[in-house]
């Protein structure tokens, strides 16, 4: 089953998709995805290539993904603000034969060596050209459309960067069963379940795998209608979500944090009558800003759990009242236990590591079976490094993770990929990262450094280097000049003793 097939039999008359105010039907979807894809095919892509998106949450999106999965190629999408360091590393690792690529990855995309990556066709939206050449995406809807090419339940589909639970990032694989199956098992959670008269707010960023499988995904496979947006901004997605009558929210914390902020004039109390499930994800709810929202807007938040190795989703709220300060129930056809470090189940009220077992979890990381032996037993089981409770009710409850990832609304930052970058910087002899709260973003990043001798450091210019190393939001926020960093006799860095 090509995943691409997900939105051959809906209504070709029903709304897909909302980007930048212009709406494309079902019908119109397919008629588009089949043209790209003849395109592509024309072009030379063939099944089992890579194919990398560096593209905003937008109708171009959309279409160059599920055009590229339609041909039985694996689809790589890449954080589009990300600079030039990062991208180059990245697709040098999967080695593309094809790219798209946006506005807001030109600039640094023009720095590519794409030799070195491998990439021997770029596309661009109208309004975009590059140096080194391209090729206009428009030109791929004219041509002769294309079959969706057969593809089995275990073939690839999907390669997602991660920071997830083996360490640096890298990138996961993602087959087509893993990626439907998550969506059926979301599809049968107890009143999570939407049709064709939903319509999903998906601000999260498509190259999320939270936002790709569990909202774009999700909508096109039942028939309902997505709202596309580029950047959050509370003021105007209050709007949005009036304008289009969202019945869906697919949120991270800081979004329901920024919306209970706002004025009573921007937001009234009946901003959210017509939102019927409002989810959350990507990082821990604070329960305060569940119980803040629900008693202004009159709406429960329901939160849930998951990582890009299992697809995402692993556990999910019950609507139409989700249980404030859980996340949730594990989705049918999965099995997740709570173990202690002898692998033996915790009981009830201990806490424990998450393992999950199911058909939505990975296959492993690309060309790295190393890491992928950390994350995945010989038993099948994915190993999460995140440490939760089970209640009597059989709902968990994250307490804890077991290694030193932080996450920046809803998005993860491993330290040593960040310390890597500070050392990177002449004038940096040694360096640490912490994650600290933070009342907007979750968490933010800390760094702290011991120059090299008779250097002297200044903490924006630090800040700025990282920034061309690295994508905004891993970078510090706020950098320490320390003399020495605590470590272990093993030389191990104590990151505790740095707050």
């Amino acid at each position: 089953m090509n995943l691409a097939t997900i939105i051959e039999s809906h209504n070709p008359d029903a709304d897909a998709l909302i980007s930048a105010g212009e709406i494309t039907t079902y019908g119109d979807l397919r008629q588009q995805c089949a043209a790209v894809r003849g395109g592509l095919v024309a072009a030379g892509l063939q099944p089992g290539d890579r194919v990398a998106l560096l593209l905003s949450s937008t109708w171009y999106f959309a279409v160059a993904h599920l055009a590229a999965l339609g041909t039985g190629a694996v689809v790589v999408p890449l954080n589009p603000q990300s600079p030039t360091v990062e991208l180059q590393r990245q697709l040098d690792a999967v080695a593309p034969k094809m790219a798209f690529v946006g506005p807001s990855a030109a600039q640094a995309f023009e720095g590519i060596d794409r030799q070195q990556a491998g990439v021997a066709v770029v596309f661009t939206p109208e309004g975009v050209t590059l140096a080194n050449g391209c090729v206009p995406f428009e030109d791929l809807l004219v041509s002769p459309p294309a079959p969706i090419a057969d593809r089995s339940d275990t073939d690839l589909a999907v390669l997602m960067f991660t920071s997830g639970t083996a360490g640096a990032p890298r990138a996961a694989m993602l087959t087509h069963g893993n990626l439907k199956s998550n969506l059926d098992q979301m599809q049968s959670q107890p009143g999570g379940s939407i049709g064709t008269q939903d319509t999903l707010l998906c601000v999260i960023p498509l190259h999320h795998i939270y936002g790709l499988n569990a909202t774009l995904h999700f909508a096109l496979a039942n028939g309902a209608r997505t709202l596309l947006v580029q950047r959050f901004d509370p003021v105007s997605s209050i709007e949005s979500i009036k304008r289009h009558a969202v019945t869906v929210v697919a949120g991270v914390p800081p979004m329901y944090d920024a919306w209970t902020s706002l004025p009573s004039d921007v937001a009234p109390n009946d901003a959210f009558a017509g939102v019927r499930i409002l989810a959350s994800g990507a990082s821990r709810l604070d329960p305060m800003v569940a119980r803040q929202f629900a008693g202004r807007f009159g709406k429960s938040i329901g939160e849930g759990y998951g990582l890009t190795e299992a697809s995402p989703t692993v556990t999910a709220a019950s609507f139409p009242n989700p249980r404030t300060g859980t996340i949730g129930l594990p989705l049918a056809g999965l099995t997740v236990r709570v173990v202690d470090s002898n692998g033996e189940d915790v009981v009830v009220g201990d806490p424990g590591e998450v393992w999950v077992s199911g058909p939505n979890v990975f296959v492993g990381y690309w060309n790295d079976p190393a890491a992928t032996a950390i994350a995945l037993d010989s038993n099948g089981w994915l190993h999460t490094g995140d440490v939760a409770v089970v209640d009597e009710h059989g709902s968990l409850t994250l307490v804890d993770r077991a290694k030193d990832l932080i996450i920046v609304s809803g998005f993860n930052v491993y330290p040593a990929e960040v310390e890597e970058a500070l050392l990177a910087h002449p004038g940096i002899r040694d360096a640490a990262v912490v994650g600290v709260p933070h009342p907007h973003t979750g968490e933010t990043v800390t760094a702290f450094v011991v120059p090299a001798a008779d250097r002297m450091l200044d903490e924006d210019e630090v800040i700025e280097f990282c920034s061309t190393q690295l994508a905004r939001y891993k970078c510090p926020s706020k950098v320490t000049v320390v003399a020495d960093l605590p470590r272990l006799a093993t030389g191990k860095v104590v990151r505790r003793d740095l707050l």
